[in-house]
């Protein structure tokens, strides 16, 4: 990046105060002419249901962003019509429907379909908060159509797509965010600097987790049914293969089915992030990974708990969990544990603390520090995130969270769900993209898309 990380914190702090960032860079639009530093970076979104409603709202926060279009299958979500979105879509109990409240201008765009948007010359960038198995495609028409993009995490469904959205972003000379927003977090951004001094010595083990109590009933247990009449079905399924619809699939609840998601992917490679950036390791060389399905009582074809470990080439291990049937913390504190000879650091969103190790066999021993605990001030992360990237698209720089990045987190969790699919340890060679032991395996580095859909 050719920004420090302290000069992108104080920009993004100055956003989220309400001031203008980015002044004074030309950007260039979808047709390679030069906008003056006052004008609107004009913003299409696709998808604007649960998630897409929150990065809606917080890029309407960021100034010098102008809302021009708006597309989603379902027509509720498309109008902002939130007292006609169908009452089945708010059960079972918890299941978020956004509320959709943001003040818009008249004259925004409507899309049912993105490839209208993505033809609308009056957009500049767009928002894409589509399920998973639909970012490739959205991904890659976009920065073809001249668009920068700013991506929901996972960057897709599959490795293969993932690498085609990195080289289409390169072909194309785009800007292209994913939604890992840690990477903005001032908290965050303190860690680096603590793990290389060498406080905690060197490290060895990783463990992180995602918990989640979703016991006893799940996303409940529902049967095929005709879909609402203002959601097109066929649409939202796109590339996987037809099936009939069911409730607990979607808007919303894709997430607890493989076809479209998994929450590895969903919740669980955000940390991974974290991981990947602060202890420099960009890929594993081998995976293991466990579920079991017998608590909850549900359609989910996901595990309800999963155990993944991941062997990196430096010999460092780093453990990652997935629990739907506890709430439990299973770390002394935050979500992630850093394990290092002279002591642990344990993080997460609202501060870190540090312990020093303590003496072990045959050792001589010195106590390295006194322990030491910072509880974070709440950060808009969402808010940061978006205006790095406008600021990015105003003056073509990298993102903080850069598609390469994101594209090599995201594949931690895709490759944990292959070895979890093959039923055994999978060998990673990070440089071809290839699983080296097991020809089953390199299959599910992507899948056959159903007509008429091509990647």
């Amino acid at each position: 990046m050719s920004t420090t990380r302290r000069d992108f914190i104080k920009k993004t702090s100055l956003a989220a105060a309400g001031l203008t960032v980015g002044m004074g860079f030309p950007t260039i639009d979808a047709k390679k002419s030069i906008l003056g530093a006052n004008d609107r970076v004009r913003m299409g979104f696709i998808g604007v249901g649960n998630r897409g409603s929150q990065l809606l709202e917080a890029f309407l926060k960021v100034p010098d962003v102008k809302v021009t279009a708006l597309c989603d299958l379902y027509k509720p979500y498309l109008y902002r019509q939130y007292e006609k979105v169908n009452t089945r879509f708010f059960l079972p109990k918890g299941r978020p429907v956004p509320k959709m409240n943001e003040q818009l201008d008249s004259n925004v765009a409507r899309y049912e379909d993105y490839r209208k948007l993505l033809d609308d010359k009056d957009v500049d960038a767009v928002c894409i908060a589509t399920p998973d198995h639909w970012h490739a495609l959205q991904a890659i028409n976009s920065v073809d159509a001249g668009k920068d993009i700013y991506l929901e995490k996972p960057v897709s469904m599959t490795v293969y797509e993932g690498r085609k959205i990195v080289e289409a972003v390169k072909r194309n000379n785009r800007v292209a965010s994913v939604g890992y927003v840690r990477r903005c977090s001032a908290l965050y951004n303190k860690i680096p600097e603590i793990i290389k001094s060498g406080k905690i010595g060197e490290v060895s083990m990783i463990s992180s987790h995602y918990f989640s109590n979703m016991t006893p009933n799940g996303i409940g247990r529902m049967k095929p049914e005709q879909p609402p009449k203002d959601f097109n079905w066929d649409m939202w399924l796109g590339p996987k293969p037809y099936r009939e619809y069911q409730y607990n699939i979607a808007p919303y609840m894709f997430r607890w089915w493989k076809d479209y998601s998994s929450q590895i992917a969903n919740n669980g490679s955000h940390y991974i992030d974290v991981v990947h950036w602060l202890v420099g390791e960009n890929a594993p060389v081998a995976i293991t990974a466990l579920g079991t399905n017998h608590i909850i009582k549900d359609d989910r074809d996901i595990p309800e708990n999963m155990e993944i470990t991941y062997e990196f080439a430096s010999g460092k291990i780093f453990n990652f969990r997935v629990c739907e049937t506890a709430t439990a913390p299973g770390l002394k504190f935050g979500n992630i544990e850093i394990i290092g000879t002279k002591g642990c650091l344990y993080l997460g969103d609202a501060g870190y603390r540090l312990y020093p190790a303590r003496p072990g066999q045959f050792q001589n021993w010195e106590k390295p520090f006194e322990a030491e605990e910072y509880d974070a001030p709440r950060e808009d992360l969402a808010l940061k995130h978006v205006t790095d990237f406008i600021d990015c698209v105003r003056s073509r720089k990298t993102p903080v969270s850069s598609i390469e990045q994101s594209y090599r987190s995201s594949s931690f969790a895709l490759l944990a769900n292959i070895a979890l699919e093959v039923k055994q340890r999978i060998i990673w060679d990070p440089v071809a993209e290839r699983i080296t032991n097991c020809d089953k395996a390199n299959d599910l580095l992507h899948y056959e898309y159903r007509e008429p859909w091509t990647l």
